[in-house]
């Protein structure tokens, strides 16, 4: 029977080549119909005998370009209109807009090696791209993807361009970048004067040489400025460390190829696959011993940290680079302390140019900011870390939505979402809202957000901390405002992103969190079920001296919880007061005695920065989480033993870890190792999990919060949960850290609307 097959495909469909696809598989089975992106998705209508129809849905599933994503196909057999032909038609435009907008994907082999080939006609183009690759998110003003919606409308296609654009069997068919040496961007090289140098391929080589020379370059990517460096250059990564204030966060490096990655870190087959993606993030992968390797990495890379944070070339002009430099550099995101990345060329020579010697810059628009994407390996999963490059904004996919959410996030690592229907969408990670560049750039991104999918009237969800901006903004713009606490949104995110129904224990640690008494939790467990988010049990509290200065200050962290130990007699304690002056402990004792700006916490996360303290590890942090991640990595397999602990059963249980700490004192006083301590505090910490587990008997342990990002803690927890006949779930594709805090507030939003019906 001849009949007329209408096709709605939803998800990543739209610039990666999508439309050609279905142009080129019509006319194999000789269909009469259309193509064309809408704000929907794409629509096909399509025309011949119903088995004919039947087998080109089939194929469409099995044989979709390699970087889409199908969410949906929903067809319906109509009656025939007797088309002509089968054509790609304009874009249309209609009210909803539910199309999955696809990520920056990096530069593919075949332009790669089109690009470093002489013969080719983008031999040494940086722009090189086509419907398999090249920018997205970062270009796209509006939906649909089109090139007069993107920052490529200013680049009028050439013949020869646009002959490749519009045949079907080229690769380029319909790549709304495409570009070339005549029609295309072009890279320009500036020292920090501002004053002209070079351009193009003379830009490209000036640019290597003072890499070499071990100046630092502040060189425009994709989504944004990033500094460059020789990663092996000791006075370069030196010099950058002081220029940018960073003075021990690790760098970013960036390798020739995955053998060079290979001959410095241990890679598994998933960190391979990681490394190689079409995403591209930064891995995070353990060092080997470097004494006799034949590349040089400067130790001020990554200073005191057994792990380094690697990607390989994504973008057309990375090759370039580094091909020719052959060496690892360092590509660290190029803004100032507490800002965004930044995107707009007046504003980074501006910003930059007392930290970068010399700019490479190119003509292409940046319309928003997408910084590089973090991952990790952990028990044999993928790890997202921060959520950018790479994989912003793809969706996630919740069931039973029916309202429309617009989530700000927390105020670290903040991330915002919406949801469109069952699609709930993660922004690029944002930052930290501690600036009025980063709060300026979350503004931004909520329009963007609203703008690209046309959903104005939203339910907005936020924080529950009263000075956070995010929850301020939020109030600014509706009288009806949802408040989700901190922590339950956390357990939210990873139950869905799990997408688990039914009832379980939650184990949400981090460092803070605004809780329901107005204390600053952080050390939680929560029974929760789509009806309910209990709180069950959390750490007993002890006082922050200082506030938001403890937060910087393990010393600080560690007399206040000792103070909740032994009061006045902690300031003859010597293992605590030599970290102060004498001043300082007399204000101390006075803030801890009248309980002057002495918030009570009950944070996993300070208890870290407590035994770091202790054990004389990290005193002040120079960075956030820096005293967690130095015990970690001291903890080994060098024990099996815990410390002791009680628990205070009350309506919500308290974990007491007095005993723990009393221990911990007399194993430093009888010097046993630092490295036995930290296995045996972390080792207390795994076993405190499972003992609340078990007097819960919920099946499913989920684990969320940015104290989980410690690799040492999840295996062993996850390892012990399993052994004791429960199943633990962990983030994957939502950061555990705050960064998924936003999809949280929608689930948990979502849920309390739902059991109030």
């Amino acid at each position: 029977m001849y009949c007329r097959v209408k096709i709605i495909v939803k998800g990543a469909v739209q610039g990666v080549g999508f439309r050609p696809f279905i142009f080129r598989l019509a006319n194999e089975f000789g269909l009469k119909g259309f193509v064309l992106n809408s704000s929907s998705g794409v629509l096909i209508e399509a025309e011949n005998d119903k088995p004919i129809l039947d087998n080109f849905i089939l194929r469409i599933q099995k044989e979709k370009p390699p970087a889409s994503i199908i969410n949906s196909l929903e067809f319906s057999f109509l009656d025939p209109v007797n088309f002509n032909l089968f054509e790609i038609r304009e874009s249309s435009d209609d009210e909803t807009k539910s199309t999955l907008i696809l990520p920056d994907i990096s530069v593919c082999c075949d332009c790669v090696n089109e690009m470093l080939d002489p013969k080719n006609r983008r031999y040494l183009y940086p722009f090189i791209n086509c419907t398999n690759c090249g920018p997205r998110y970062s270009i796209i003003e509006a939906l649909p993807y089109d090139r007069p919606n993107t920052s490529m409308r200013e680049f009028l296609m050439c013949d020869d361009c646009k002959q490749e654009y519009l045949d079907p069997s080229n690769r380029r068919f319909h790549a709304q970048p495409i570009a070339c040496h005549a029609c295309g961007p072009q890279v320009k090289f500036y020292n920090n004067l501002s004053n002209y140098l070079a351009e193009k391929n003379d830009a490209i080589n000036l640019l290597i040489q003072k890499i070499i020379e071990g100046k630092i370059i502040a060189l425009k990517g994709i989504g944004g400025y990033q500094l460059i460096a020789d990663a092996g250059n000791d006075t370069a990564v030196k010099e950058l460390r002081k220029r940018k204030h960073r003075e021990e966060k690790p760098f970013a490096l960036m390798f020739p190829d995955l053998q060079s990655v290979k001959s410095i870190c241990e890679v598994d087959e998933l960190e391979e696959r990681l490394l190689l993606s079409p995403e591209s993030p930064i891995v995070i992968l353990k060092k080997k011993n470097l004494e006799n390797s034949l590349i040089n990495i400067s130790e001020l890379v990554a200073p005191a940290n057994p792990y380094l944070g690697i990607m390989l070339p994504y973008s057309p002009l990375h090759h370039l680079l580094i091909k020719q430099l052959n060496k690892p550099i360092i590509a660290t995101s190029a803004n100032i302390s507490e800002e965004p990345i930044i995107i707009d060329d007046n504003e980074a020579f501006e910003k930059l140019n007392n930290i970068a010697d010399y700019f490479l810059i190119h003509n292409r628009e940046i319309l928003r900011q997408v910084d590089d994407s973090i991952a990790r390996i952990v028990a044999g999963r993928e790890m997202i870390i921060r959520r950018a490059r790479g994989f912003a904004p793809l969706p996630f996919q919740y069931k039973g939505l029916k309202t429309n959410f617009l989530s700000v996030g927390a105020h670290l690592k903040n991330t915002i979402s919406m949801n469109v229907g069952e699609n709930i969408f993660l922004s690029q990670h944002i930052g930290d809202l501690s600036s009025a560049e980063a709060c300026s750039a979350f503004e931004k991104t909520i329009q963007d957000f609203q703008s690209l999918y046309n959903v104005k009237n939203h339910t907005i969800v936020s924080d529950l901390h009263p000075d956070y901006y995010s929850t301020n903004y939020a109030k600014t713009k509706t009288e009806s405002l949802f408040q989700i606490q901190h922590h339950c949104a956390h357990i939210a995110a990873c139950a869905a992103e799990n997408e688990l129904d039914d009832e379980l224990l939650g184990v949400c640690w981090d460092g803070t969190g605004y809780g329901d008494d107005g204390k600053i939790w952080g050390g939680e467990f929560f029974l929760y079920s789509k009806q309910e988010i209990k709180r069950a049990a959390h750490f007993h509290y002890f006082p922050l001296p200082g506030g938001d200065y403890a937060v910087k200050e393990p010393r600080r962290t560690a007399i206040g919880l000792m103070y909740e130990i032994f009061k006045d007699e902690v300031f003859n304690q010597h293992i605590i007061v030599k970290n102060f002056s004498a001043d300082e402990i007399a204000l101390i004792k006075q803030a801890l005695i009248k309980k002057i700006n002495c918030p009570l916490t009950s944070s996993a996360g300070r208890l870290f920065d407590a035994v770091s303290s202790l054990l004389n590890i990290s005193q002040r942090m120079r960075f956030e989480g820096q005293a967690a991640m130095n015990l970690e990595f001291i903890a080994g397999n060098f024990t099996e033993e815990i410390y002791n602990y009680d628990l205070i059963e009350n309506e919500t249980i308290v974990i007491d870890w007095q005993k723990m700490f009393l221990e911990i004192l007399d194993e430093i006083k009888n010097d046993v190792s630092s490295e036995i301590i930290s296995a045996k505090f972390h080792n207390t910490m795994t076993e405190i999990i499972c003992t609340i587990a078990k007097r819960f008997h919920k099946e499913k342990v989920v684990l969320s919060g940015g104290v989980f990002q410690n690799v040492y803690l999840l295996k062993r927890t996850i390892e012990k949960l399993t052994a004791s006949g429960f199943k633990p779930y962990w983030h994957q594709r939502i950061p555990t850290n705050d960064g998924g805090i936003s999809v949280g507030q929608i689930v948990a939003a979502n849920n309390i609307l739902n059991s109030n019906k």
